[in-house]
């Protein structure tokens, strides 16, 4: 089961929750208001040890202007 905690009651006693969920593996839901706002939880071990580079090479297959200066308003996450 997923404990709930309020933001008051979380920062008062942040770091026994964190060594909480390290220990259990459970996650902790923070709430602002009765309404879920965060979740704390154990980040897994990553298995990929390669290289980044390697991990991203082919995932470009195409750029028109390699060398040209990046616009806001090409950049799809402000979109």
């Amino acid at each position: 089961m997923t404990v709930q905690v309020s933001k008051s009651q979380f920062k008062a006693r942040a770091l026994e929750y964190f060594r909480q969920v390290e220990a259990t593996g459970e996650p902790l839901i923070v709430t602002d208001h009765g309404r879920p706002s965060l979740e704390i939880r154990k980040l897994e071990a990553d298995t990929d040890e390669r290289d980044p580079f390697e991990i991203l090479k082919g995932s470009v297959t195409f750029y028109e202007r390699p060398f040209d200066p990046v616009d806001e308003e090409e950049w799809e996450a402000l979109k």
